[in-house]
């Protein structure tokens, strides 16, 4: 029994012996256990964009989401990610910090976003390099961007519509066409 132990120990020994192969053997048994922490996480990569506080370039951060089962769940996790900011000090948030996600509601490969009232403000560290309705078109192609599953995109503040026209307007108060039709009615009818 002892000489059997000793056959198969001896070879093991041998490989460690190696400072090269020891080191090897730890950097694969690390690089397996991130691999398997982060299949049993369940993580998934997500882009957020920002603006740099000197001239409001164009900054992307990426951000290890937790993944699941849901896709609304994972939209609703992106959308609030996006509106507590960038992690860097450096970049300005898209909205003001007191702006909260309502309710999101994810049907027929279409997302409606329903936020507080403050997402209408241009945060207060960005008023001269964005404009809210920027701000909303970055939030947009930042949704289509992460879920390809996503086709549109639909923003309302208290239930009110924002409309995203090719002019440039915005306009949170106007009826909009598209509207829920839980929204129909008006913003008591919060069915989103």
């Amino acid at each position: 029994m002892i000489e059997l132990i000793k056959k198969i120990f001896k070879p093991i020994t041998g490989f460690l012996s190696s400072p090269i192969k020891r080191r090897f053997l730890f950097l694969v048994i690390l690089v397996l256990a991130a691999l398997i922490e982060f299949l049993i996480l369940g993580l998934a990569r997500r882009t957020f964009v920002f603006y740099t506080v000197d001239n409001g370039e164009i900054v992307v951060e990426d951000r290890m989401l937790k993944h699941s089962a849901s896709r609304e769940e994972d939209i609703i996790r992106y959308t609030e990610e996006t509106l507590l900011g960038p992690v860097s000090p450096d970049l300005l948030p898209l909205f003001p910090r007191d702006t909260k996600l309502k309710s999101l509601l994810y049907r027929k490969k279409a997302v409606y976003i329903d936020f507080t009232e403050s997402a209408a403000l241009i945060p207060l560290e960005n008023r001269e390099l964005r404009s809210t309705i920027g701000n909303f078109r970055t939030l947009y192609d930042s949704i289509l961007r992460n879920f390809s599953y996503v086709k549109d995109v639909r923003f309302f503040i208290e239930g009110n519509a924002v409309l995203l026209g090719a002019s440039g307007d915005f306009n949170a108060d106007e009826e909009h066409p598209d509207a829920l039709p839980d929204q129909a009615d008006g913003p008591d009818n919060a069915g989103i």
